[in-house]
């Protein structure tokens, strides 16, 4: 026990800074994920099986939701599969840093995942609207996709926007980041998405749910670009 408790020092040790996250990602998932980092360091596992066993949690899960019609016990099963999946996938970063272990192709494989659960994420949504929902009306099926596209836009210029910074020289390292800010940003939490499909069995709680993601989303895809383009001049 003594063990894993400095297994878990040293991992807190090597954390990424808070800036740009949520109090979800902050408060819940990192620390989830840094407790499955410290039992998959003492277990000898590498950074790359934990991204690998987290997609075995995300796309089976996803699965359920495009073949599946909605109950509330599939809600449940779904809601944590894709929550313990994004555990993992704080988890294979947290080891990455704790077992200085990172590398090119380990971020690679994270990355593309993480970009293929986010398409795929609404690709399930969109087919479990049109099989499975009494839709007020058939344009309530563009809502899928507004969302995916908001959804990827801010994944891949976040991503673009903090390589380019690094090539920056000079800057500034990030203080600590105010805490209304981690407010804000929850409802683009990728761990809220996922915690939005526990309420799949109620048709109307998850179209309202998920229509309020898809609108903060819309409306911080639009901050972000401003304000990144503008950093980066």
């Amino acid at each position: 026990m003594a063990e894993f408790v400095e297994v878990l020092r040293h991992l807190s040790a090597a954390q990424k800074p808070a800036k740009g996250v949520s109090l979800y990602t902050r408060f819940v998932n990192r620390p989830a994920g840094r407790v499955l980092a410290a039992l998959a360091y003492q277990a000898g596992a590498t950074p790359n099986q934990l991204t690998v066993l987290g997609a075995l949690f995300t796309f089976p899960a996803l699965a359920a939701v495009a073949l599946l019609p909605p109950t509330p016990s599939m809600a449940a099963c779904v809601g944590a599969a894709l929550a313990v999946g994004f555990f993992l996938d704080s988890a294979d970063g947290q080891l990455a840093r704790g077992q200085r272990s990172g590398s090119p192709s380990g971020e690679w494989l994270d990355h593309v995942l993480d970009c293929v659960k986010i398409l795929a994420l609404h690709l399930v949504v969109l087919v479990s609207f049109y099989r499975f929902f009494a839709l007020p009306s058939p344009l309530w099926l563009l809502a899928p996709m507004v969302f995916q596209l908001a959804a990827v836009v801010i994944f891949f210029a976040g991503i673009l926007t903090e390589k380019l910074k690094r090539r920056t020289p000079g800057e500034v390292p990030p203080g600590a980041p105010p805490a209304f800010r981690a407010v804000l940003l929850l409802p683009v939490d990728y761990g809220l998405t996922c915690l939005a499909f526990l309420v799949l069995g109620s048709q109307d709680v998850f179209l309202a749910v998920y229509c309020a993601l898809l609108l903060a989303h819309v409306l911080f895809m639009a901050a972000f670009l401003v304000k990144w383009f503008r950093e980066l001049r």
